[in-house]
C-alpha cells in the first residue's frame, strides 16, 4: 500500500543552467510578478558568484534562495517560496540550507535583509532585528543577523 501523505521533498545546490533558470523563474514569480519589485532590481551581478539553491517537491521547482559570502559574514538573499506551497516550512529549508552551506566553509555569523512582515519567521530561526526599517524595491525591510559575535 502506499501512503499519501508522505511527499517527496529535496533541496538541491544549483549547479547547471537549467536549475538556475527554474531559480530565476521562481523569483520572477514571487517578487517581480506577485510583488512587483523591477525586473532590473531583481536579477543583478551578484547571481553569477552566489550559491543558489532550489526546493524539489515533488518533482516541481518550488522555493529558492541564494548565499553570498561578504567578509566573514553568510549573507542569505532571494529567499522566496512560490504562492501555492507556501506554509508548508519550504522557507525554514531554505535557511536552514543556505546556512549549512555557509557553515561548511567555516562561516558562523549570517545576515539578511527581511521583509518585514517575515520578521517574526526569522525571529524562529535564531535572527535578530538589528537595523531600523528600510526601504527596499519600494518593500519595507529590516537587517536581521544570527550569530553576530
Amino acid at each position: 500500500m502506499v501512503r499519501k501523505d508522505v511527499f517527496q521533498l529535496q533541496l538541491i545546490n544549483v549547479t547547471n543552467e537549467e536549475e538556475l533558470s527554474e531559480a530565476f523563474r521562481i523569483r520572477k514569480a514571487v517578487f517581480v510578478e506577485e510583488q512587483k519589485v523591477p525586473l532590473e532590481d531583481e536579477f543583478d551581478q551578484h547571481d553569477a558568484l552566489a550559491r543558489h539553491v532550489l526546493v524539489i517537491w515533488e518533482n516541481q521547482s518550488v522555493a529558492t534562495g541564494r548565499l553570498r559570502v561578504i567578509s566573514d559574514i553568510a549573507k542569505l538573499e532571494r529567499i522566496c517560496v512560490l504562492a501555492d506551497w507556501r506554509q508548508k516550512g519550504l522557507g525554514r529549508v531554505i535557511v536552514r540550507g543556505l546556512e549549512a552551506i555557509a557553515e561548511k566553509e567555516g562561516l558562523k555569523k549570517f545576515k539578511l535583509h527581511a521583509q518585514t512582515h517575515a520578521i517574526g519567521f526569522y525571529n524562529t530561526l535564531g535572527y535578530e532585528a538589528s537595523s531600523p526599517e528600510f526601504m527596499e524595491d519600494g518593500i519595507p525591510h529590516v537587517v536581521m543577523l544570527k550569530n553576530p559575535d
